[in-house]
């Protein structure tokens, strides 16, 4: 008896990349099947050219149709994300209504929010709220993410706590990247672009195909460089800009019909020079009074001849912000056919080096009795081991599921120095050199029962155990706070918790087209400790934070109308958290220090809709919006602030940072079929969001306005001969906007998103 309408079971498949060349992006903008969808180019299922494809994910840990998943899960397919110069984990989250992505400095502070939640934190005693997953391997740190997007199949944003069967730092959601796997047949492509506003260029190529009967192998590589769009006055270089070089690779072994043994290695070199900030207002304002405090004139005048102002490009500094970046990994997955159960192995090892040179004071000199120099140096060591064991049932019998176990652990070594030249001309310096081990264990499973054709029942449960121990010693060369820099202190500590989440909901097929889906989910991140350079017992960095734990209801719906040209998903949810780790401005000592800690109650609420509609079997359309509301229920002031910092933390009401009330993406695409065989391909999105706050405090000036992105692109292909060549325009309004506003030094700065002006550019791909 067949229980439902389900793609046959295939296990997610894991992949290998490790050395220099790769991706480039096309053109045509649309096609991004975002709403709901998994997309997998080998599970097409076209009846002909009018109908949409059947979208496919692992959002269940096993491969099955985005439509039949009770999961709110967005769907990016890779070859679109290419062709539309979306590659990286920020240029994706514009068309994403759900996610968001905090840029920085350095890509060891950027992180990931997903309906309206995320993890704002430099320590690397802390994990991500929103966990990223390649192949099935958990990237445990936050920087990591912040990977190229190329040789990709698909990437779905799973949205809502994903406690159960993702379990690790997945309290808000998870970012599920699939790579591609090797074909059977021997293939190739070369892929290559350059845009304007900033000389950037990129070239990726890749050749896949058979090694024998039983062997079937990929290897993918990856150049870039792209000069920036910002302009440092103090030696004329173009800055906020990088330059990669990666390669991935993947073996597939067949050697008998029940195993499958797939190797998997990457590699990816970065060097970026995105600037500390760049000179937004000479003032800042305060909370809750509203009170504007002019940058002193002298500051001003220190910075000249750069002119603040909300598009402004330009910097006067000394020192060259960069940060070098390796990320490199392997991983073998096996898949073991017991019967009609799948036994998978998953093993895997992972290292991160990271080190970042910034400009603190953002000036070009030291400003005697004025200002003080700052220029800091931070050094990351990072290795990861993680074994996952899974067994999935099969599909089409009344009980279905998945269960496993799951071990991770981890070693962070970090050193940071801070160098000062006092206003009084006196030179200091600090140095900090921390470590942080975690080691976690987990048991999960989640379970499926068919009661009947139309209706199912799922349960599922994890528990996991975590441990986290931390050492930090810094010296400095005063026994006095300086600015920015705390006199020599040491700690160190350890904790250990045990938690269970899980799952429970119901599914029902209104018909063969309508899917509806009650969801109550759990979500689970770690203890934590507030490890970083200017770590305090004053302020309580040396105690552990609570773990930070989930709810959420959900009421879904997806759907599959007028004979698979219209799909239409649709999700209401209510998410609380409890003990929410967040960061907390602070002067202690006349120096600004972050305070880690459990910040209390906040919730997320909402409502998300996404389609995708073939309009004709030329035209498509697609789109998705979100109305969220992310909010602080009740922040846990710390103790021992003054007055004026309790009025300071009184932000109950108060929208989380990154959170727009609306964000929506709506894409097109309409292809002419010429005489002679070529295609013209015609593509337009437009990306919209309201305004967004970017700091937890509130200020009124760290606020984004509403703004709206266009792009378009045209491209000419022979689908026979496998060729493409596409303009794309970016930003066509030429519309200028922060990515992230902060407050520093007595001024607003802002982050320069790459699209912050229109530029256009071209793109060349042959597929062999």
């Amino acid at each position: 008896m067949s229980y439902r309408n389900a793609t046959q079971h295939t296990i997610p498949y894991f992949r290998l990349r490790p050395l220099a060349l790769a991706t480039a992006l096309v053109a045509t903008l649309p096609g991004i099947a975002l709403a709901q969808s998994t997309g997998n180019n080998s599970s097409r299922n076209i009846t002909d050219a009018s109908q949409l494809e059947t979208i496919t994910v692992t959002a269940t840990r096993r491969a099955e149709s985005l439509q039949n998943v009770p999961i709110a899960v967005s769907v990016l397919k890779g070859d679109e994300l290419a062709k539309t110069n979306r590659n990286s984990v920020a240029t994706i989250a514009a068309v994403v209504p759900t996610l968001n992505f905090r840029t920085n400095a350095s890509n060891k502070d950027a992180s990931l929010f997903v309906r309206g939640v995320g993890t704002i934190s430099t320590s690397p005693g802390v994990e991500p709220t929103v966990s990223t997953v390649i192949d099935g391997v958990v990237y445990a740190r936050a920087g990591q993410a912040t990977l190229d997007l190329f040789n990709i199949e698909r990437v779905e944003v799973l949205r809502g706590p994903q406690g159960t069967l993702f379990g690790k730092n997945a309290s808000a959601g998870v970012l599920n990247i699939v790579t591609k796997e090797p074909t059977t047949d021997t293939s190739g492509f070369i892929d290559t672009s350059y845009f304007g506003g900033g000389d950037e260029k990129r070239i990726s190529a890749g050749i896949s195909g058979s090694l024998s009967d039983n062997a079937r192998a990929s290897l993918a590589v990856l150049w870039g460089d792209y000069d920036g769009n910002v302009t440092n006055l103090f030696n004329g270089d173009n800055v906020n800009g990088y330059s990669k070089e990666g390669i991935r690779g993947k073996l597939v072994l067949t050697p008998s019909d029940d195993l499958k043994v797939t190797l998997s290695a990457d590699y990816l070199k970065s060097d970026d020079t995105i600037p500390v900030g760049v000179l937004y207002r000479n003032s800042t304002a305060a909370y809750p009074t509203g009170v504007i405090t002019p940058t002193n004139p002298a500051l001003v005048a220190g910075g000249a001849p750069v002119v603040a102002s909300e598009d402004n490009r330009i910097i006067n500094q000394n020192l060259k912000t960069r940060v070098d970046d390796v990320n490199q990994g392997f991983s073998a997955q096996l898949d073991w056919s017991l019967g009609e159960h799948t036994l998978t192995s998953i093993t895997a090892y992972r290292t991160w080096e990271n080190t970042q040179i910034q400009d603190g004071d953002r000036l070009p000199a030291i400003l005697p009795g004025v200002q003080a120099q700052s220029h800091d140096r931070g050094d990351v060591d990072f290795n990861q081991f993680s074994q996952e064991l899974r067994l999935a049932s099969p599909k089409d019998n009344f009980i279905e599921y998945v269960a496993g176990l799951y071990f991770l652990t981890t070693e962070d070594e970090q050193r940071y120095q801070r160098d000062i030249i006092t206003a009084t001309g006196v030179p200091h310096t600090g140095v900090a050199d921390y470590n942080v081990d975690t080691t976690s264990y987990s048991v999960f499973g989640e379970t499926t029962f068919n009661i009947t054709d139309r209706f199912r029942t799922l349960a599922g449960l994890r528990w996991t155990n975590d441990d986290i121990e931390f050492d930090h010693v810094r010296v400095s060369t005063s026994d006095v706070s300086q600015p920015g820099i705390r006199p020599g202190e040491s700690g160190s500590g350890s904790t250990r918790e045990d938690e269970v989440s899980g799952r429970v909901g119901v599914e029902f097929d209104l018909n063969d087209e309508i899917v509806t889906y009650l969801t109550y989910s759990q979500g689970y991140k770690g203890p934590a400790y507030n490890v970083f350079f200017n770590a305090a017992t004053v302020n309580g960095d040396y105690l552990p934070l609570a773990p930070e734990t989930s709810e959420s209801v959900e009421l879904g719906l997806k759907s599959t109308l007028f004979d698979n040209r219209l799909r239409f998903n649709a999700a209401i949810f209510d998410t609380q958290y409890d003990n929410y780790q967040a960061n907390f401005r602070d002067v202690v000592g006349g120096t600004v220090v972050t305070r880690l800690i459990n910040a209390g109650e906040v919730s997320s609420k909402g409502v998300e809709v996404d389609f995708e509609a073939k309009i004709t079997s030329q035209f498509t359309l697609s789109g998705a919006i979100a109305k969220i509301d992310a909010r602080i229920d009740d922040f846990k002031i710390p103790v021992g602030l003054t007055p004026a910092q309790i009025a300071a933390a009184s932000v109950n009401g108060k929208p989380l940072p990154f959170s727009p009330d609306v964000k929506g993406s709506l894409q097109a695409t309409y292809l002419i079929e010429l005489n002679n065989g070529l295609q013209v391909e015609l593509g337009t999105d437009y990306n919209w969001q309201s305004k967004v706050q970017y700091d937890l405090s509130q200020t009124p000036d760290t606020i984004q306005g509403s703004y709206g992105i266009w792009n378009a692109s045209v491209a000419l292909s022979d689908p026979a001969q496998g060729w493409r060549v596409a303009l794309l325009g970016k930003n066509l309004a030429d519309e200028s906007y922060a990515s992230f506003l902060q407050q520093a030094n007595g001024a607003l700065y802002r982050a320069v998103p790459r699209d912050d002006e229109r530029y256009f550019g071209v793109n060349a791909r042959w597929d062999f």
